[in-house]
């Protein structure tokens, strides 16, 4: 968080005091993550939603229960009492739609129906191991995460404002599961691989595990729901300059009939792209995004809305190469 030293303007200080405190917590639980972990609070800041892929026990659940954790509901508490702060769905094959998203009991007392609301309605909601449920449920999602809102029986009930989805899944084991399909896919802001950690990092790890386990079990709220939603308003009046947006467009304009590609990115993905550029500059402390920003964060909103033909596993390595002629454009054109 060493850029958080820039000179900003005093309308963002709040925003990105919020980001501090969320990121401070989240350090003494998670250790040697810190990318991911300012990668998820960007997602968060940019109103998407997170899938975090990588082999078990390498923090996935540990980080999403934190940040459901440091994250306190403000409130009344008259106000939409049936969603909750943190939620965690552990997907299996035998779920249905309504275990997520409720259903309407009958109740013989009064001869009528009552709905009875799911995990999905919640602030923060862990779907852990996505991919192991079935197509049914996972279609479930869809509307929840592009319109926050759910639809049962006809009715339509609303989700929270702060509503953010981190989905988990492990890319190696595929018996028994059923990979995401790509319309599933583009409700996910970001697809962030949590990599192994060094090996200084995981000394300390076992040396201090019962301590962090202590911290991460003694969480309280750092910041609150309506803060939360004033950093995310905030993204929205971060600075992209003409040449920079420019770029975005560029870089997405050279994914389609690109002979590497199956397909290219969308207008959808442009947006996303500099939606979540900005909301990575806020939470590095600037209300300003570079081309530093958009370099680095680009692979996490397209690598999983491409299909590259015949590179194996050099994906990311392609992407880069992709975009690398439209960020020398932009810079050679700013000096």
């Amino acid at each position: 968080m060493s850029d958080l030293q820039v000179s900003i303007s005093p309308v963002f200080q709040p925003a990105v005091e919020t980001v501090r405190k969320l990121c401070t917590a989240m350090a003494g639980v998670i250790r040697g993550k810190e990318d991911t972990i300012q990668l998820v609070i960007t997602a968060l800041l940019a109103d998407g939603h997170v899938l975090l892929e990588d082999y078990p026990g390498s923090g996935k659940t540990t980080l999403t229960k934190a940040l459901g954790k440091l994250i306190g509901d403000d409130r009344a508490p008259e106000q939409a009492s049936h969603i909750r702060p943190f939620r965690r769905i552990q997907f299996t094959p035998d779920m249905l739609p309504g275990d997520v998203l409720g259903v309407n009991v009958f109740e013989p007392k009064t001869g009528s129906f009552k709905f009875l609301y799911g995990p999905i309605f919640a602030h923060i909601v862990l779907a852990d191991e996505i991919n192991r449920t079935g197509p049914k449920v996972q279609a479930a999602f869809l509307e929840c995460m592009a319109e926050k809102q759910a639809t049962i029986d006809n009715t339509t009930y609303k989700l929270d404002d702060l509503f953010f989805v981190v989905g988990t899944q492990n890319p190696l084991d595929i018996a028994g599961t059923y990979p995401l399909p790509l319309v599933q896919l583009d409700r996910f802001l970001f697809r962030i691989p949590m990599s192994y950690v060094d090996a200084e990092t995981e000394v300390e790890i076992l040396e201090e595990h019962s301590k962090i386990l202590e911290t991460a079990e003694t969480l309280v709220p750092v910041c609150s729901r309506s803060e939360v939603l004033l950093a995310r308003k905030m993204v929205g009046q971060v600075h992209v300059s003409d040449p920079l947006r420019r770029t975005v467009v560029d870089i997405v304009q050279s994914t389609r009939n690109n002979p590497l590609l199956q397909f290219g990115a969308s207008t959808r993905a442009a947006l996303m792209l500099q939606q979540a550029m900005k909301a990575w500059a806020l939470v590095h402390g600037r209300d300003f995004a570079t081309e530093d920003d958009l370099k680095f964060i680009a692979p996490f909103v397209l690598l999983h809305r491409l299909r590259f033909i015949g590179v194996g596993a050099d994906e990311r390595e392609a992407l880069s190469d992709l975009i690398r002629p439209s960020i020398e454009r932009l810079v050679n054109s700013v000096v």
